[in-house]
């Protein structure tokens, strides 16, 4: 049985805010690879209420926490309370689902699986997480909500959310670390017509290709980027950033990735990895 609730949109247009990959702490100083992660998060937010104050939900696709801890999950909690909209998250490798648990309930916070969006859309939320290892895998149990919820809708376009990348991003060290076994995945996808695109994080950079007519996104971290096309471990001096997505009646995605304006946080270029 689907965990399913309803995200009422009148509008024919329906926008969406991706935020992936805070890396939290439970000190608010934390900082990951000399970023504080909780003043990034904080100003990304801050750009968001400025820049795009209307939208109709939150998409978290992961490492929320880099700390495992329960205070990293109440700062994510404070953290989106001004933008007043639900919120439905997932776990990354970094994430410990225990934690997460402990923030709920919550106002916002939504931990269902499958949200059904005003007339035209469908949200497929997975869980991707490997316990103790940072590549994805999807459970036998994960691959069948994914075509239940893909059969029992097929009037509906859907946006599939999951926080480890489905096919390789072009960075060796980064794509060991992809999902695992993926043709079980893209074996689902292939049997539905209803797929208009794929949302992930984990990767820390843009990414905007088409694979058999779905879009395939990954976006930029709300701390540190990693360089794009690297081999070896590198970080991106790009700024933190987000991403908007626009699902129109037709099943078309139009999105656009932004970042932050006047930045001041700056990755140590020096570092080896994390």
């Amino acid at each position: 049985m689907l965990s399913e609730t309803l995200l009422n949109n009148k509008n024919s247009l329906i926008r969406l805010l991706q935020i992936t990959d805070t890396h939290l702490f439970a000190p608010e100083d934390g900082a990951l690879l000399g970023v504080p992660t909780l003043k990034s998060f904080q100003a990304v937010v801050e750009q968001v209420q400025r820049r795009t104050p209307d939208f109709d939900a939150i998409l978290a696709t992961g490492d929320i926490s880099q700390d495992h801890t329960v205070h990293s999950y109440q700062h994510f909690v404070a953290g989106i309370k001004p933008l007043k909209k639900p919120c439905y998250w997932l776990p990354g490798n970094h994430d410990y689902k225990p934690s997460m648990g402990g923030v709920l309930p919550s106002p916002q916070i939504q931990t269902c699986e499958h949200v059904l969006i005003g007339q035209n859309w469908q949200l497929i939320i997975l869980d991707s997480q490997v316990v103790g290892v940072p590549h994805g895998a999807l459970s036998p149990e994960q691959l069948a909500l994914l075509e239940t919820a893909l059969s029992q809708n097929p009037e509906r376009h859907s946006l599939i959310l999951l926080h480890h990348h489905p096919l390789p991003a072009g960075s060796a060290w980064l794509d060991q670390h992809q999902l695992k076994d993926n043709e079980d995945f893209w074996s689902v996808l292939e049997r539905h017509q209803n797929v208009s695109g794929i949302v992930c994080g984990h990767i820390h950079q843009e990414l905007d290709r088409r694979v058999n007519g779905v879009r395939l996104l990954a976006t930029p971290s709300t701390c540190v980027q990693f360089l794009p096309d690297s081999d070896d471990f590198a970080l991106d001096p790009q700024a933190p950033g987000w991403r908007i997505l626009d699902l129109l009646p037709d099943g078309t995605i139009e999105t656009q990735v932004h970042r932050l304006e006047n930045c001041h946080f700056s990755s140590d270029s020096e570092a080896g990895g994390y």
